[in-house]
């Protein structure tokens, strides 16, 4: 019975450790932000790889908490403003930090 009860308890305690492994924290992502992250930042390429203006290959896409960091090199001011522009409509983007530069 006593050897039960410390089996029980043992992985009461290794589940509460698991669990905490995946919370977030200010500079940490936790599992599920992870992966909204890496959904948006997809999502948030393939909308700037189908407008026709924007070169994607020169173009950096990160994701943080909803927070997406565009950098990279474009030919004018107008396709980093486009791309901006792109990346906002993108649903689950929360604010852009756009860090293109022109060339």
């Amino acid at each position: 019975m006593k050897f039960t009860k410390s089996i029980a308890t043992g992985l009461f305690v290794a589940s509460l450790f698991a669990v905490a492994g995946c919370a977030s924290t200010p500079t940490k992502e936790g599992t599920g932000e992870y992966l909204d992250d890496a959904a948006i930042t997809t999502k948030v390429k393939a909308s700037i790889f189908n407008e026709p203006t924007l070169k994607s290959t020169e173009i950096n896409v990160e994701t943080f908490k909803g927070v997406v960091q565009l950098s990279g090199f474009v030919a004018q001011p107008a396709d980093a403003a486009k791309a901006g522009e792109i990346t906002r409509g993108v649903k689950g983007v929360k604010s852009v930090k756009n860090d293109i530069r022109v060339k």
